[in-house]
């Protein structure tokens, strides 16, 4: 016998958890997760950094939401989610100027070694620099959208992979692991197997593709202060930031994958320490850890919000890229609107309260961003 929900989450990541936390107590909820353990994939395997000069224009709309709503939490936690850290830029002025956005302002070449005496001078000609970025203890976010969203009736149910998924009647009848749900609204919130969720479920996929990207914890000579910001090329060559007297560093590929539980590659790791080894004085000297996670995009790098064109019900959040923790909370404000207004192909649901922000109410933050994604994709268009 089936379980009979309102809403269906498939997919435990910072996607799935923040959507459950904003749909917790508006209607029943059920989010479940392939693997044994919540955010296992890609949202564990995080640079920790929220951006708002990183990525096209509505990404950094949806950050600043992000950001907001974050903040405003953060008064009511024992622990905070965020810690200010700079973001910075550096490479030569044509890559510089063109990757800068409106978030980010230019600094000077002697600026810049201020900021991070550990740069060799000659290895950059032009820096950016974006103050409005913030560290994000993604383990304290995690938590608490699962705490948020367990108080508000959502059941959550680990180690249940999809294996069957088919319309039924004027809902949806979904098999996973050993149990069956039956709802109104299936979120596809699958990450790197969101595609295959789709393909699963009788609707046409929409070509996301997973790219990996790798990380490692080094210790060095020459640790960085705490306050140092986090520090990228703007070719995408490498960035690195401090981590607690240790530092992060990524060779910020973009290599395209299926989806899978990634492992680094023999040789990622090792290029990019002999590379910052000589564009900075860290003196890295061996690496600690070092993981590989997937960062799911649609072709115009654009996350897929919105309810499908075809298939009734059947509800697309994904394609975040490397966006996800950056662009959560205001994506999931904006979704539970969508899906308790049952705005496009999905019957409107009866909310047990109603939204405090919701994406039809005028001029508030919410309703700007929702026009912002709007204009590039918010309901699924063929």
């Amino acid at each position: 016998m089936s379980a009979h929900y309102d809403v269906v989450i498939v997919g435990g990541g910072i996607a799935g958890l923040s959507l459950a936390s904003a749909l917790a107590g508006h209607c029943s909820v059920a989010l479940i997760e392939a693997e044994q353990t919540l955010a296992y994939h890609t949202s564990a395997r995080s640079a920790r950094q929220l951006i708002p000069s990183y990525g096209p224009p509505v990404v950094q709309e949806l950050t600043v939401r992000t950001l907001d709503l974050i903040a405003a939490q953060d008064a009511e936690r024992p622990e905070p989610v965020l810690t200010p850290r700079s973001f910075m830029l550096i490479g030569d002025d044509a890559t510089v100027r063109a990757e800068a956005s409106g978030h980010m302002q230019r600094i000077t070449h002697a600026e810049a070694l201020d900021l991070c005496p550990a740069l060799v001078p000659d290895s950059f000609s032009a820096a950016g620099l974006d103050t409005g970025s913030f560290a994000c203890n993604a383990p304290v976010l995690l938590e608490d959208h699962r705490r948020l969203a367990v108080a508000g009736g959502v059941d959550i149910i680990t180690g249940a992979r999809v294996h069957s998924a088919q319309r039924l009647g004027t809902g949806w009848e979904l098999g996973a692991g050993q149990e069956g749900f039956q709802s109104a609204v299936v979120v596809n919130a699958a990450g790197a197997w969101a595609d295959e969720l789709a393909v699963l479920s009788g609707v046409e996929k929409l070509g996301l593709q997973p790219y990996r990207r790798t990380a490692a914890i080094v210790d060095v000579e020459n640790p960085l202060p705490e306050a140092s910001p986090m520090v990228a090329a703007a070719d995408d060559s490498f960035y690195f930031r401090p981590d607690n007297g240790q530092v992060l560093i990524s060779p910020a590929e973009h290599v395209p994958s299926g989806p899978e539980d990634a492992r680094p590659y023999p040789g990622d790791v090792e290029r990019v320490i002999a590379r910052l080894n000589e564009v900075t004085t860290l003196g890295i000297r061996n690496v600690r850890t070092a993981w590989t996670g997937l960062r799911t995009e649609a072709a115009d790098g654009v996350p897929v919000v919105g309810f499908d064109a075809e298939a009734t019900g059947f509800f697309w959040l994904a394609g975040q890229g490397g966006y996800g923790f950056q662009t959560s909370s205001g994506v999931a404000e904006l979704a539970a609107g969508l899906i308790l207004a049952g705005q496009g192909s999905a019957p409107a649901l009866t909310p047990a309260v109603p939204l405090a922000v919701s994406p039809s109410t005028e001029a508030s933050p919410a309703s700007r961003t929702a026009e912002a994604l709007a204009a590039t994709r918010w309901s699924i268009r063929r």
